[in-house]
């Protein structure tokens, strides 16, 4: 075997090994979905004697960070691999082909992610896709803003492959542009979609004395709530029908 060969050997081997961690990557993610979905919706259950939630989340992200660093350091060994590779020809030369390497290596990858994305997650993308059109709750950080804020936005589109949400804003305040709207690119972290109309059993339950972010019924207005009984909100003294999206 060729020196040449055996370095494509040693490169896909290390390939190979980079999509076995992204895939256990992404089964700790789901689970750490899981644990955080657990925690949110009832807080009071690490409370309970013999209680292991907190510990196993512990260990999740213990797991997630020593993935992380295997991921960096094969994608090292893989860049210094393709470094003794790469003929060192004129600069343009080089550069074009480079150039050409980095498009095909990001088609590979697409059709990586693609192929193994898990049932449960790619039943999740499908559901973030279907959004489009949908008025959503959105966590946005404005210029100059020290802070994010929550919008009520419409979504546009969602990139299966970024896993980004581009969103407009079709009521900025007056401080905003003159074209009355503006369009955003957030994480799908930074959205919550709202409970289905025809479906209130679709809407989250909270405990009693959760601050949540609710939505006035009819409108885009948000503000900060405190639950007070089981799918009602109480602000200034007054019980109001609503949704929680936070």
């Amino acid at each position: 075997m060729s020196s040449t060969s055996a370095d494509v050997t040693g490169i896909m081997d290390n390939a190979k090994e980079l999509d076995r961690i992204r895939e256990e990557q992404e089964d700790v993610l789901i689970e750490i979905n899981k644990m955080h979905k657990k925690l949110q919706t009832t807080p009071e259950v690490v409370e309970k004697p013999g209680d292991t939630s907190l510990s196993k989340l512990k260990m999740l992200y213990a797991q997630a960070k020593e993935l992380s660093e295997n991921e960096v350091s094969i994608a090292t060994q893989l860049i210094s691999q393709m470094d003794t590779l790469l003929p060192s020809g004129p600069p343009g030369q080089q550069r074009r082909r480079v150039e050409g390497n980095e498009q095909k290596k990001k088609r590979m990858k697409s059709d990586s992610d693609i192929s193994r994305v898990s049932p449960s997650m790619r039943n999740h993308l499908d559901a973030l896709a279907s959004l489009k059109g949908e008025q959503v709750a959105a966590r946005v950080r404005l210029e100059d803003a020290d802070k994010d804020d929550w919008f009520i936005v419409k979504v546009i589109h969602f990139d299966r492959e970024s896993r980004e949400f581009e969103v407009l804003d079709e009521e900025p305040g007056d401080d905003e542009d003159s074209s009355g709207q503006r369009k955003y690119k957030l994480p799908m972290s930074h959205i919550i979609p709202f409970p289905k109309r025809n479906d209130p059993s679709s809407a989250q339950e909270f405990p009693l004395g959760r601050h949540v972010l609710a939505v006035y019924p009819g409108t885009t207005a948000l503000y900060k709530a405190t639950v007070v009984q089981s799918r009602k909100l109480q602000r200034m003294g007054k019980s109001i029908n609503t949704y929680f999206v936070f």
